[in-house]
């Protein structure tokens, strides 16, 4: 076959293309070879980006160790790799050493009120406004993520149910606990907190996402919906 007829991976079909197939079918679904390739984007006239990192892979005896050892000039010794393509393979391969190397942080478990108070009370304490954050957890209550939904006043803040419901989608969260300080330093939830606190529970039934509970902060104590059985 002619060099013409050779088909680089962006005339390939969609299935076969490694960055679609990332995007479809998820990134343990690819080879070596093909993650290889998405690094190194393009390969020669001779060979597609995949072609060409099964070679080098096949001369390392299929080891990415082997490879990882390699060095630029090794690399660019291959048609199709220059120094910059070799230096993206070099780099990405270190990375990932230093991910095996490095220790495991242990993800927070927040399954009780008190829990949930001593976690967030660095971060809410002394505000002289009103915050309001929520927390994403897996199903054995562990934190996923914390994001800030909305800043307002003294007594007042915005918060758009939506960007709640989408951030737990993204991150595939199984619950959710709603805190939010009064710097005030009032402790029961006002008529506002009580329809805000229904209206995200409802809205979260729809998407299976439980909410687990709604703290409310002072700089002395907190407030929780399903200690006072307000959320079941």
């Amino acid at each position: 076959m002619s060099n013409l007829h050779k088909l680089v991976i962006r005339k390939w079909s969609e299935a076969d293309r490694p960055r679609e197939k990332l995007l479809n079918l998820g990134r343990r679904a690819l080879s070596d070879a093909e993650l290889l390739a998405i690094l190194i984007g393009s390969g020669s006239m001779d060979e597609s980006a995949v072609e060409l990192c099964r070679r080098i892979l096949a001369d390392a005896n299929n080891s990415l160790d082997t490879v990882s050892k390699m060095e630029v000039y090794e690399l660019s010794q291959y048609k199709g790799i220059g120094e910059a393509k070799a230096i993206s393979i070099i780099a990405a391969l270190e990375l990932a050493r230093r991910k095996k190397e490095a220790p495991v942080e242990e993800k927070k478990i927040l399954n009780s009120s008190k829990r949930v108070y001593d976690f967030m009370k660095p971060i809410l304490q002394d505000l002289p406004h009103e915050e309001f954050w929520t927390l994403y957890l897996n199903t054995g209550c562990k934190l996923l993520d914390q994001q800030l939904i909305g800043r307002g006043g003294n007594d007042f803040t915005p918060v758009d149910v939506r960007i709640i419901l989408r951030n737990a989608l993204a991150i595939k969260a199984h619950s959710i606990v709603l805190i939010h300080n009064h710097p005030s330093g009032t402790l029961q939830p006002s008529h506002a907190d009580r329809i805000l606190t229904q209206k995200i529970v409802e809205a979260s039934k729809i998407m299976d996402i439980t909410v687990n509970d709604h703290l409310i902060f002072t700089d002395n104590g907190y407030y929780s919906f399903r200690d006072e059985d307000i959320i079941n």
